[in-house]
């Protein structure tokens, strides 16, 4: 299980429009990702209250260019299922594709509130540490909450700890684990999604469910067009 780490510190203050660069580095980030194809592989498992595993789901999925330039996400592969008790939604699945690789850009600020939280050293970087709440949260909508770290040195986020919210209560009772998605350069200068881990017991009416989570993002490679469109031109007039 994760817990947000409890030597975070209050320091020096942090530079006045920290929001501010924190945003522009992540809608530059953004961008940048979306040069890239990359694969994503997923498992989640189920597991008894002794830790034996009770069943899984696995899935591959790409995301590639088309020879037009198109960026698409594919299959690769049929996935895996023998969960027992657990069932995945499509909230499970949403939050996969967009909750676990969660990049705070400037778009995303209306939906959010950021309050500056101290700094901490990750892996030998300084960091900034900011929690991340939705501001509402209004019906279909999947949304992150917890701690972003953010590298002092260029205002990247290198890590997020927390849980897609909101948590689903009622008839249609839904649970989301906490998770840790962490990330690392891939062009020497932004940092991409690279790994989420999560294991939690979820209490559902029915039972406690421990499921442990992970996803990779691999193979990140820039997409560079190799061809160019030649129009024919009109044949002369007669």
């Amino acid at each position: 299980m994760f817990f947000i780490c409890s030597i975070v510190t209050f320091a020096a203050d942090p530079p006045p429009n920290l929001l501010k660069l924190l945003l522009e580095r992540e809608t530059e980030t953004s961008a940048i990702r979306g040069n890239y194809a990359y694969q994503q592989r997923v498992r989640i498992e189920e597991l008894d209250p002794n830790g034996r595993k009770r069943g899984e789901y696995r899935e591959s999925r790409e995301v590639i260019f088309t020879p037009a330039g198109e960026r698409i996400e594919r299959m690769t592969g049929k996935p895996l299922q023998t969960l027992d008790r657990l069932r995945l939604t499509e909230e499970d699945f949403r939050d996969i594709r967009d909750v676990q690789p969660f990049l705070f850009t400037r778009d995303q600020l209306f939906l959010y509130q950021a309050r500056f939280k101290g700094e901490e050293s990750l892996d030998g970087i300084a960091c900034w540490v900011m929690q991340i709440e939705p501001r509402q949260i209004l019906e279909g909508q999947r949304l992150f909450e917890g701690y972003i770290w953010v590298a002092q040195t260029d205002y990247s986020v290198i890590q997020m700890e927390g849980r897609a919210v909101p948590q689903m209560l009622g008839k249609n009772e839904n649970l989301f684990p906490r998770f840790r998605t962490t990330r690392k350069q891939v062009d020497g200068k932004h940092w991409f999604p690279y790994r989420t881990v999560g294991d939690e017991v979820l209490h559902f009416r029915s039972g406690d469910i421990r499921q442990r989570m992970e996803i990779e993002y691999s193979a990140y490679k820039r997409f560079a067009a190799e061809s160019t469109i030649q129009f024919q031109k009109d044949p002369p007039k007669q």
